[in-house]
């Protein structure tokens, strides 16, 4: 949040940007960081109230104490003088602050779930990251649902957050939600369903697979044909159905996206039948084996982001919504399709799923289509959405390639990472940075980089990446495009 501010902070000095655009970001900014203190004050009241860990107080852990209510009440402090002073008045500053209460407390509930939910899938860096994108990203999709009901409650530009909002944004908005808040109903649905029959109906309690497949895919359909496009007509007054508006969208340039959509699906195509049958029959590491998944984003996702940009944007969010709708009907093995998806997917799986939750698909889905989103509206460094495919698709895959190989010195002692992975993954990113900086300026961009800020973002986003515990699909990407932004 902060070198996109300082990136946006830029052309505002200039006249290019409006001041709404700063103010937004600055929402945004203040939004997660109250997530982020939130997070932190619920462990420590959590560590604090475990049983069986009470230690006799300490000078230390006294000192330890009062460093950490004074951080927290310096940026409380902070928060309500910036808040404050960008408002026109006390309401309004008000209204500010009780979002950014909701925010923090929307963040610690979600966390609560997701680890009872799935139980030792996630860590709590990576639980906290989901869930402050999530309360962030539908947040949004809130303040402007209150503002078409009310017209005035709430005012747009104060929780929009980046550029103006689209057809494309809010499609891919809807599609999510959808998704995410589907399981809940199908579960009110199948529970409804199963108390109104009796256990004297023995005929039907038979086929009781069937009919939970044919109850699950319905609702669904209901939900995606008629709840969400209505909301998003309502939210962004589309003039046909929003499926309809896509269509439209697809063939206004229909030979360029038509043939990328058949690009796509041959490479994914032949990719998933070769690797999935290299899986079965081959002693490949899997490691080495989901590696090749970076290397068909890098072939799928690069023409794409240079040609049409925001056709790429509308088929992340399109994957995104596959790969929700599959993960569902695997997790609750949904006939026909669930106990198949579930073997499939269990061939490319790694430590960090369970057998509960698969989600290294999403991480490396995510990586990539991230650091595009965040680069809409203004952006002086066309370097930046190609961070996730750089560090992922390149970095990442030559670094465990090499490293799995050839690497002899190693990090630590404990650790699987080597230098000699390390090394090439830091200089096979700047060597695809050498190739992409002269294609994209022969395409019309205009290139602002310099070779020293590169050199460090890919260092920097290299060494983290061999030292990192946590997910580094998720994580990687937003460094080296934070770092590529400044």
């Amino acid at each position: 949040m902060i070198s996109k501010m300082i990136q946006l902070s830029r052309p505002f000095s200039l006249n290019q940007v409006a001041y709404q655009e700063l103010e937004s970001l600055t929402m945004q900014y203040w939004a997660i960081s109250a997530s982020s203190l939130s997070v932190l004050i619920f462990l420590c009241i959590t560590i604090w109230c475990a049983p069986g860990n009470k230690p006799p107080p300490s000078l230390r852990s006294v000192w330890h104490a009062i460093l950490t209510l004074s951080c927290i009440v310096l940026h409380t402090s902070v928060c309500c003088v910036t808040l404050g002073t960008s408002s026109l008045t006390s309401s309004e500053a008000a209204l500010k602050l009780l979002w950014m209460l909701c925010h923090g407390l929307a963040v610690v509930k979600l966390i609560q779930h997701v680890f009872r939910t799935f139980p030792s899938c996630a860590s709590i860096g990576e639980a906290c990251l989901v869930a402050s994108g999530l309360v962030l990203y539908f947040g949004d999709m809130l303040a402007y649902t209150i503002a078409k009901v009310s017209g005035f409650s709430i005012k747009s530009d104060m929780v929009q957050y980046g550029s103006k909002t689209n057809e494309i944004n809010i499609i891919i908005q809807g599609l999510l939600l959808g998704l995410l808040l589907f399981p809940v109903v199908f579960k009110l649905v199948l529970r409804m369903w199963e108390c109104s029959f009796s256990m004297a109906h023995s005929e039907v309690r038979t086929n009781n697979e069937t009919w939970r497949s044919v109850i699950f895919f319905s609702s669904l359909g209901f939900i995606m044909i008629v709840i969400i496009p209505a909301w998003m007509q309502f939210v962004q007054d589309f003039h046909m159905h929003p499926f309809l508006w896509v269509l439209s969208f697809i063939f206004s340039e229909p030979l360029k996206r038509l043939s990328l959509c058949g690009y796509w699906v041959c490479v994914i195509c032949v990719s998933v039948l070769r690797f999935y049958n290299i899986s079965k029959n081959s002693k490949i590491e899997r490691i080495l084996l989901r590696k090749y998944y970076h290397l068909m984003a890098v072939l799928m996702f690069v023409p794409a982001l240079i040609f049409q940009p925001e056709f790429l944007d509308l088929a992340f969010g399109a994957a995104l919504a596959v790969f929700l709708a599959l993960e569902i009907v695997r997790v609750w093995r949904i006939w026909p399709l669930g106990q198949f998806i579930h073997k499939f997917m269990s061939a490319f799986t790694d430590h960090r799923d369970s057998d509960l939750l698969i989600v290294s698909h999403f991480s490396l889905l995510l990586g990539c289509a991230l650091p595009i989103w965040m680069s809409s509206g203004y952006n002086d460094r066309p370097l930046s959405p190609f961070s996730g495919i750089l560090s992922l698709g390149i970095g990442d895959t030559m670094a465990s390639v090499v490293g799995h190989k050839y690497g002899v010195l190693r990090w630590s002692k404990t650790g699987k990472k080597t230098i000699e992975g390390t090394a090439a993954g830091i200089t096979s990113v700047l060597a695809a940075c050498s190739v992409l900086l002269p294609l994209l300026a022969s395409t019309g961009y205009i290139v602002t980089e310099h070779w020293i800020s590169i050199l460090v973002a890919g260092t920097v986003s290299g060494l983290l990446e061999a030292y990192t515990a946590q997910l580094d699909n998720a994580f990687i990407p937003l460094i080296f495009y934070s770092l590529l932004c400044l």
